[in-house]
């Protein structure tokens, strides 16, 4: 008898998310060719070359797994993408490799020490792919019989034939694998997989012996090959978590339904220590390999020294995920200290950085950028009014002119209009201020308002 084949299966991640519109919802990558040069539109990217390149390189490198516990700082004006190449690079990535977000306020207002939270941020970087052999039983079923007693009370009973292209095997079925059966709608001529650990049963598609049979077809029918060789094969299954969901699954009573509560608190070092020396037994072993992910910190200037301190220390483990930081700060002081140094961020880290910079948008840039968030956001716009609104953002902010998308669509809708034209344009201009016209009516206005610092300056330098 031949000895069972091993097959590898990739881990299948059933995900439905909630589309909304969102700041960076249309970035779907890089938008790089093949030689990691970057095309001056694609992918919800536009202009940045040099930055996209020298993202796509480190990009490059996170997936050969060769940067682990290297830190990357992406630094530019308020508004020059440096988010949306972060949130790019997130997308390249995929779904394999975890990638975790977070502010750099966002240590400052959890309940507990901020240390402990960059060591969840970090570990929830870090995935562990860990593989199992199963026994399957994998066929294309013949018939099912399922015989129910003739009182209709009592145990079901039934038989399920499966065959493969080599052999054919009647097995005995129980009321559970019945109602498995009947709840995954199994018919003859499906090809199906039964985990002999679980009992979970898995359809595969229709063969294609059965591709003329019109009155079982619909039209997502998935046709695949009879199986070759033995019913029952040995399959390797492959599972990837995060350090921190193995950290929280150890460390909590009710095991993994502490992911769910959402307050995972504070875990202890033995723990983790625990956990860090079976998982480097079971990479020493081949059941598990680490895959190092990434954590993107946006604004990092508001991290104090300790935490500074904290990521240069972490950076140094053999656990480290690769980090990436994004400041729009200039030279300005180190949070907690007196001293100050370029981003805010102490001499000692800037050291260990690979910084990217992002430069301001050209006025091309510009009308391109809103061009794709009217298509994002569906706004129907007119060639004047895009054009208006492209000065705007070159005289305000690409943020203000962003906002003035939806805003402007909503009045051009009062009006019954079909698409947004410049008198829209101009009237929410007129609405909303921006930061300049903002700043000119508090000065204009300044004796009008309460707690003024500018009149108590003035009359100071009169007194004295």
């Amino acid at each position: 008898m031949a000895a069972p084949t091993v097959e590898k299966v990739q881990e299948i991640r059933e995900v439905t998310r909630i589309e909304r519109i969102g700041a960076h919802s249309h970035i779907r990558g890089l938008g790089l060719d093949d030689a990691l040069d970057a095309r001056n539109v694609s992918q919800g990217m536009v202009g940045q070359t040099e930055a996209r390149r020298a993202a796509g390189v480190i990009l490059e490198m996170i997936k050969e797994g060769k940067i682990a516990g290297r830190a990357v700082l992406i630094a530019g004006h308020p508004g020059t993408g440096k988010t949306a190449i972060a949130m790019g690079m997130a997308q390249a990535l995929g779904t394999d490799t975890p990638f975790t977000s977070i502010a750099g306020s966002e240590i400052f207002s959890l309940e507990m020490s901020k240390t402990e939270a960059l060591t969840q941020a970090f570990r929830k970087s870090i995935g562990v792919r860990i593989k199992e052999e199963t026994e399957i039983i994998e066929g294309e079923v013949v018939e099912i019989q399922i015989d129910r007693p003739a009182t209709g009370t009592g145990a079901k009973v039934g038989k399920l034939t499966l065959k493969t292209t080599e052999m054919e095997t009647i097995y005995d079925l129980g009321q559970k694998m019945i109602e498995s059966l009947t709840k995954e709608k199994v018919q003859a001529g499906d090809i199906i997989t039964i985990d002999k650990a679980t009992g979970k049963i898995t359809k595969l598609g229709r063969s294609f012996t059965r591709a003329r049979d019109y009155d079982a077809m619909g039209a997502q029918t998935k046709f695949v090959q009879c199986p070759e060789g033995e019913l029952q094969k040995r399959k390797e299954v492959v599972h990837t978590v995060t350090l921190h969901e193995i950290d929280v699954i150890n460390s909590r009573t009710q095991g993994f339904l502490a992911l769910f509560s959402g307050d995972t608190g504070e875990i202890k070092g033995e723990v983790r220590e625990q956990i860090n020396s079976k998982v480097a037994e079971w990479r020493e072993e081949g059941k598990a390999e680490i895959v190092p992910g990434v954590l993107f910190i946006d604004e990092v200037h508001m991290l104090d020294i300790e935490c500074f301190s904290f990521l240069n220390r972490a950076l140094e483990s053999d656990m480290a995920p690769i980090l990436i930081m994004a400041t729009n700060r200039g030279i300005t002081r180190i949070r907690g200290t007196q001293y100050q140094s370029p981003h805010g961020i102490p001499i000692d880290l800037l050291d260990r950085l690979l910084i990217i910079s992002t430069t301001p948008y050209q006025e091309k840039e510009i009308k391109q950028i809103l061009t794709i968030r009217c298509e994002e956001e569906d706004v129907e716009m007119s060639d004047e009014a895009l054009i208006v609104l492209t000065r705007i953002g070159m005289e305000t902010s690409l943020r203000y002119a962003i906002q003035l998308i939806t805003t402007a669509n909503l009045v051009s809708r009062k009006r019954k209009g079909t698409e947004v034209d410049v008198d829209d344009i101009k009237r929410v201009y007129s609405l909303f201020l921006d930061e300049s016209r903002s700043t000119q009516f508090l000065k204009e206005y300044q004796q009008e308002f309460m707690f003024n610092e500018l009149g108590v300056d003035a009359s100071a330098m009169e007194t004295s």
